[in-house]
């Protein structure tokens, strides 16, 4: 059975954040994207459009010194988007961060048009950034 073609659009985003390759998430990410970042960490917070979202994942760079690493646990898809089931490593200011990311993505015509951050435990995400 061939991936649905929705799990190749999620595997081309993930390897273009992990690479840094703005020019492939400019591709995979519809211009006008809403990422969902939930909690109480400075940055909890609903992005919009293209600047915002990689403004964000810069952020996440920036402050982690680039010691940030998403690890792909497992991703689902299905004709309206899918999930991504990853854990996320990083360090900034003696702390480590070590949580599960659940990412409920929508996808349409090939782009993915908003996405759900869920952290588990979120406590962890939130003290990380604190």
């Amino acid at each position: 059975m061939s991936d649905h073609s929705n799990l190749a659009v999620m595997k081309r985003a993930l390897d273009a954040f992990r690479s840094g390759d703005l020019p492939t998430l400019a591709e995979v990410l519809a211009e006008d994207v809403v990422w969902h970042v939930p909690g109480k960490s400075p940055l909890a917070n609903d992005y919009k459009g293209q600047d915002q979202v990689f403004g964000f994942f810069g952020r996440i760079m920036e402050l982690t010194g680039g010691t940030f690493r998403v690890e792909s646990i497992d991703m689902l898809a299905n004709d309206r988007g899918g999930v991504f089931v990853d854990r996320l490593r990083g360090e900034r200011e003696g702390k480590r961060l070590d949580v599960r990311l659940l990412l409920h993505v929508l996808i349409e015509d090939g782009r993915i048009v908003e996405g759900f951050d869920h952290f588990f435990p979120e406590h962890r995400w939130d003290a990380f950034w604190a």
